[in-house]
């Protein structure tokens, strides 16, 4: 059998046609110091107030203070958030603000900040979604 290198750099190039990378950007940062519910986090430079972040073990957490050299959020879910995070755990944006279901789905049912059961009861079928931060309707909308 004779070996053609055409036929072989053909092969090579269709394998290469074929094979795409997918690249996901990540904007992480380092957090410097946690206390009282409140984490100051270094190198989230193009985070924006009010926007979730996610520390590690799905921990979440708001941007509320936007400073020249690190951010200041608050955490969400935790009583005691120095037993879940310590300083230099990595943070990561997810590049939306904050929100929790809405509807008639919710009357009755327990729930946590992020908006998930905590009763035992099984999930919530939610289709809308209102953000935290979101203006206030006026006397007469209400």
């Amino acid at each position: 059998m004779e070996i053609r290198p055409d036929e072989i750099t053909a092969s090579i190039k269709n394998a290469f046609e074929k094979y795409r990378v997918r690249i996901k950007e990540e904007s992480t940062g380092r957090i410097l110091q946690v206390g009282d519910d409140i984490v100051r986090i270094y190198g989230l430079d193009d985070v924006m107030m009010g926007e979730a972040i996610v520390f590690n073990d799905n921990l979440y957490g708001m941007v509320l203070n936007l400073e020249e050299d690190s951010v200041g959020a608050v955490v969400f879910g935790a009583d005691n958030p120095d037993m879940y995070i310590k300083e230099g755990d990595i943070v990561k944006r997810t590049g939306a603000t904050i929100t929790i279901p809405v509807g008639d789905a919710l009357i009755g049912r327990i729930v946590n900040v992020g908006g998930m059961p905590i009763d035992g009861k099984g999930p919530i079928v939610m289709d809308k979604r209102r953000a935290i931060e979101a203006e206030i309707p006026n006397v007469v909308q209400r």
